[in-house]
């Protein structure tokens, strides 16, 4: 039999909690987030700071035919608050924390696509691939929460998945 290998401790933390520590801080900085922006759009600056993106977007623009700017600034806060509330609930429930991370990965896939719109762009360093500082760098950054929701999404369906088959193998 080989001898199993363990991973020696680095300033006194093993593998396991770091995981944990850093699962954790994935989970609850992309909460933060999401929540921080969420509550942002509660606000004049944020509603017309978004206003040009939303308008030129394919997947919201027709939503200013019946939504005021700020109506629709504020109607996303709250679509936005309550993912970050649902992938919050993880310890409480796994398919909350499915739901909101779902929601979360949909939510950064349409804000991602915005990066195909011109004003991302700086046309005096030649446009594509030079992201503008106001909106294009601005962005960038929904990347990495994107993957953050991506995981969240499939930890939880991992959990969800494996709560479902303990009930059919214990015959509930």
């Amino acid at each position: 039999m080989t001898p199993v290998a363990t991973a020696a401790p680095i300033l006194g933390v093993t593998p396991v909690p770091a995981k944990k520590a850093g699962e954790a801080m994935v989970r609850y900085g992309l909460v933060i987030v999401i929540a921080w922006f969420a509550i942002m759009k509660f606000t004049t600056v944020e509603a017309q700071g978004i206003q040009p993106l939303v308008a030129g977007s394919p997947l919201l623009g027709w939503t200013y035919r019946f939504l005021s700017v700020g109506s629709f600034s504020m109607g996303l806060g709250m679509v936005e608050l309550a993912i970050a509330c649902l992938i919050a609930l993880r310890p409480v429930s796994a398919k909350a924390c499915l739901i909101g991370s779902a929601g979360a990965v949909g939510m950064f896939l349409t804000i991602l696509s915005f990066l195909f719109q011109r004003v991302s762009w700086d046309p005096s360093l030649g446009g594509f691939p030079a992201p503008s500082a106001a909106v294009g760098e601005f962005l960038l950054k929904d990347i990495v929460l994107l993957g953050a929701a991506v995981w969240s999404f499939s930890e939880a369906w991992t959990a969800v998945s494996d709560h479902r088959n303990r009930l059919v193998a214990n015959g509930a």
